[in-house]
């Protein structure tokens, strides 16, 4: 595969690059593995050095890579966020904790270099305890033991994100079963 420079279609490189690493007889759990590890091998010059600066543990998913990757390679960049603008990132209150994560991480990825320390902070301040018991929870956890680290918070949030999947996909308190048994209801008048 050719390695990407920045000069080309983006998105030309990651469906090229998508394809090779499917196109391997890899197992499907295995996929999305390979895609983010070798993905860096694909890239060189400007865009290299683009991928080079994403600190440990801030890339969640291939998608939200490649999502990063198409809207703001190095080089083809046109306006660079400043370091500042990561602290005007805020948790709305009817979003979920893992809604926000993703939220935070892509605007994360615009910034060229950020202190990792800014970046906690910024996180922690970003979280709006009323949007979910699981943002609650991390933003008090969070305050408690003051993160430092990227590193730190992703512990922390990947944590209280599938304690928040684990509620959702079992409704637990007798107001979810409710829920369940009014749509229930409601699907069968209508």
């Amino acid at each position: 595969m050719p390695k990407y420079d920045g000069t080309l279609d983006p998105q030309e490189n990651i469906t090229t690059y998508t394809m090779v690493v499917k196109g391997n007889d890899l197992a499907p759990h295995e996929i999305e593995s390979v895609l983010l590890m070798k993905f860096g091998e694909t890239l060189t010059k400007g865009a290299l050095t683009w991928y080079s600066i994403f600190p440990e543990h801030s890339i969640d998913s291939f998608e939200m890579l490649a999502d990063s990757f198409i809207k703001a390679p190095a080089g083809a960049r046109k306006v660079q966020a400043q370091n500042s603008d990561i602290f005007r990132i805020a948790q709305r209150e009817s979003k979920l904790l893992r809604e926000f994560v993703t939220r935070f991480q892509k605007e994360r990825m615009l910034v060229l270099v950020i202190p990792d320390e800014w970046a906690a902070e910024a996180f922690t301040k970003g979280l709006n305890p009323r949007s979910s018991d699981a943002s609650r929870k991390l933003k008090e956890s969070l305050f408690e033991f003051q993160a430092t680290t990227w590193a730190d918070v992703h512990n922390r949030y990947d944590s209280k994100i599938r304690i928040e999947d684990d509620q959702l996909s079992f409704p637990v308190s007798a107001k979810g079963w409710d829920r369940e048994k009014n749509k229930e209801k409601s699907k069968d008048d209508f």
